[in-house]
């Protein structure tokens, strides 16, 4: 959620941020020259706990991640990163204090890491690059706000619309028990859906 529509997210009290859908739109912008470390995450292997302080910014290669938090012991999905995405505990990567969202591989998924210092000194060069960092957060405001609509939708006909118009290729990464808890609904209600 970083470079494009397809971008950031955040919950209430709870931030994470996932992005760009194009590698286009990296190379552009010269991120992708701040890569450094490859991480290999094997299925179902986390990258963040709840309480761990994260201030990495990752660009997904391959794979696909799940990012959720726990209500009364029940996991509850937000978002989704896949390839070509760039995900980031935004609340932790801001505060550099602990974080309540878990980061789990759905599948074996390889990752860039950007350190926030890299980040922030890259963002500090030039006005230009500040424009990048504005942008990504007026990304994650729009986000947040077609995020919020979707849990407000009582239909779940109409949550599950809206998602598969804003990002088709979701139905394509993510197995449908995944899909079904971030929309809300039952693994047999989506499959429905799917079929209608």
């Amino acid at each position: 959620a970083m470079f494009s529509a397809e971008i950031p997210h955040q919950t209430a009290s709870l931030k994470t941020l996932t992005a760009s859908r194009k590698k286009t739109k990296l190379q552009m912008t010269g991120i992708k020259d701040l890569f450094g470390k490859i991480l290999t995450i094997e299925r179902n292997e986390y990258l963040k706990v709840k309480g761990s302080i994260d201030t990495n910014i990752y660009f997904v290669e391959s794979g696909s991640l799940r990012i959720f938090v726990l209500d009364d012991y029940e996991e509850q999905i937000i978002r989704f990163g896949y390839e070509n995405d760039l995900i980031v505990s935004l609340d932790s990567f801001l505060t550099e204090k602990p974080s309540d969202f878990f980061i789990q591989a759905i599948k074996k998924t390889i990752v860039k890491v950007i350190p926030k210092k890299e980040f922030v000194e890259y963002i500090n060069l030039n006005d230009s690059n500040k424009q990048i960092w504005t942008k990504i957060l007026e990304d994650l405001i729009i986000q947040q706000i077609e995020r919020e609509k979707d849990i407000l939708t009582s239909s779940p006909k109409l949550r599950f619309e809206r998602v598969l118009k804003r990002s088709p290729k979701l139905f394509q990464e993510i197995p449908n028990k995944h899909i079904a808890n971030y929309l809300r609904m039952s693994p047999e209600t989506l499959s429905r859906l799917k079929k209608s």
